[in-house]
């Protein structure tokens, strides 16, 4: 448990962060979407491209991001599926990446950082790619789908950048190029900012601290697949490949099982933000998500990983 108390430390200064980000919006009328379009255009493809630069690859390991990007396909789709249903107010279409992605960089590296060390933190930010490409491929078209005609959405996902910055690291680092060291200082800041406004833009997106919850089965909806269904998914791969397929390691499945656990992604904020698809209710929930994930995390490792 004394690891989980001290995951559970070191998560307090995101909140903090989601508090000066609401204090930027509500005092300094700071725009949530102008730095919405910051992040995706340019500092998420930054930090995807530094990631894979510094990844050691194989086969097996260039693998794994499509291994999450599969499952969080499929638990995208089946939550939409529901979502269409029991969801009437426009919202629904949020869905898909509030369940199948999570918070993984802002949340997700400093505790993987904590549990698996250096080494088990690259392999790690290979997995969580997976996420990246999902909510900047048919995560992000599903969300526009809900707003913009199909070819609409399809013109809007060919010009995200992130999925170019994967497919350029991989093929640069298979090549036996890397970064420059001149440049490692600028990715390496390019991650913080990552972090910080990520973050941030989640207290913009919140006018108001009453009613965070907004449409409550959206709120429930989301809820149940980002904590009960993805954990739940990746315990029974976890399973079903130690006991009868053995693909992969234990690192590996500890890595999607942290990838499951993070709360609702910054960029759920971010794409609602920059497509005008109820970015109040994105906001809200993420929030929610994220004051959660403030106990849910450290007992769900302190649980799992015996900690």
């Amino acid at each position: 448990m004394a690891a989980a108390f001290a995951l559970f430390l070191k998560l307090i200064p995101l909140y903090v962060t989601v508090t000066l980000g609401w204090i930027a919006r509500r005092y300094l009328d700071a725009s949530g979407k102008h730095i919405a379009g910051i992040m995706l255009y340019i500092v998420t493809p930054s930090v995807v491209f530094s990631g894979v630069m510094a990844a050691p690859l194989s086969m097996e390991v260039i693998l794994l991001p499509f291994l999450t990007f599969a499952l969080c396909s499929v638990l995208g789709l089946v939550h939409l599926a529901v979502a269409r249903r029991i969801i009437t107010d426009g919202s629904a279409s949020l869905i898909p990446l509030s369940v199948g992605t999570g918070n993984t960089g802002y949340f997700g590296i400093p505790v993987a950082l904590l549990l698996f060390g250096q080494e088990g933190l690259a392999l790690y930010i290979v997995c969580m790619l997976g996420t990246t490409l999902f909510e900047n491929s048919l995560g992000f078209y599903l969300a526009a789908r809900g707003r913009y005609s199909l070819r609409d959405a399809l013109v809007r996902v060919v010009r995200l950048p992130s999925v170019y910055a994967f497919a350029l690291a991989v093929v640069l680092n298979l090549s036996g190029f890397s970064i420059p060291e001149v440049f490692t200082p600028l990715f390496d800041n390019l991650r913080g900012a990552y972090s910080i406004l990520g973050m941030m833009i989640i207290g913009m997106g919140i006018l108001s601290f009453r009613g965070l919850a907004g449409n409550l089965r959206f709120t429930g909806l989301a809820f149940v697949g980002k904590f009960v269904s993805w954990p739940a998914v990746a315990m029974a791969l976890w399973w079903l490949d130690a006991n009868f397929l053995g693909i992969y390691d234990l690192a590996v499945y500890q890595a999607i099982f942290l990838i499951s656990i993070t709360p609702i992604a910054a960029n759920t904020v971010v794409i609602a933000t920059l497509l005008d698809t109820a970015p109040r209710q994105a906001a809200g929930t993420a929030l929610l998500s994220t004051l959660f994930a403030l106990l849910f995390i450290p007992v769900m490792i302190a649980w799992v990983f015996g900690q």
